[in-house]
């Protein structure tokens, strides 16, 4: 018997116009409330953007900033930070770096970039961080416990920078990319599967007991821990050999298909 379901959002939850079946995930959520089944929303975006797709909900898990940070009804439950010593020494790198690259540095409170930054990066970073400051230097950064750095590059670079990254900070940052040219640098061991795996204990639910769905890299642990965990239609090549099932596209409610198909 399933008694949580986790969902990913971007690609995976949310259709291509950034959005979902509201109407049948009112029916759905409902159920699943009948039935004690958790719903966790697993995500590398800001806590307060994924909020604002469910504002009208109560008895959601957010896992944000890739398993950074865990709320609930009553707000911040876990956290993970970089040290101040380490966030300034990232931020060092990215700013004098050779790839040239613009990036979002992502807090407990909100996230900050340079007020510099070109208008195509600050209209990425709005979407995914409600809660945005900008900045004129990072001399200015507000004491906000830094969880997370968000980069968006070019597509065919992907790869390379982050294991450029990784390779430059091993051991003290991972480097993971979440598809279209989207980077995180996040705390090593910090992740969606390491947080679902943390409340699935508290709240007494075994991992087979879980349905997890995804579409990229940043996915790979939450769907390792379960038999039901499904890949969505279009996904990467390395969460299509993880999962062991999968799901209809992103764009065809696939997430909903299976987990009605669940509780049926």
């Amino acid at each position: 018997m399933i008694k949580a379901v986790a969902v990913d959002m971007d690609g995976t939850f949310l259709n291509k116009q950034n959005d979902y079946d509201r109407p049948r995930f009112e029916q759905l959520f409902s159920r699943m409330q009948e039935k004690g089944v958790r719903f966790i929303v697993a995500s590398g975006n800001q806590y307060y953007q994924l909020r604002s797709f469910f504002s009208s909900y109560q008895g959601i898990t957010y896992i944000s900033e890739n398993g950074a940070l865990v709320f609930n009804d009553q707000g911040l439950q876990q956290e993970r930070h970089f040290t101040k010593e380490l966030t300034e020494k990232i931020i060092t790198f990215l700013v004098e770096g050779a790839h040239d690259l613009e990036f979002v540095t992502c807090g407990i409170k909100s996230s900050y970039m340079l007020e510099s930054a070109s208008e195509d990066f600050k209209r990425f970073a709005r979407i995914y961080s409600y809660r945005l400051e900008e900045l004129a230097d990072y001399a200015e950064l507000p004491d906000d416990p830094i969880v997370k750095f968000a980069l968006d590059v070019e597509v065919e670079k992907t790869y390379e920078i982050a294991e450029h990254l990784n390779e430059a900070f091993a051991g003290e940052i991972t480097a993971v990319t979440s598809g279209h040219g989207s980077i995180d640098i996040i705390i090593p061991g910090v992740t969606k599967g390491r947080a679902i795996k943390s409340l699935l204990e508290e709240w007494g639910i075994e991992p087979n007991e879980l349905a997890a769905f995804g579409d990229a890299n940043n996915d790979l642990e939450m769907l390792a821990l379960t038999e039901h965990s499904y890949a969505m239609k279009e996904c990467s090549p390395d969460v299509l050999a993880t999962a062991k099932k999968q799901a209809p596209s992103n764009n065809e409610s696939g997430v909903l298909q299976v987990v009605e198909t669940l509780l049926a």
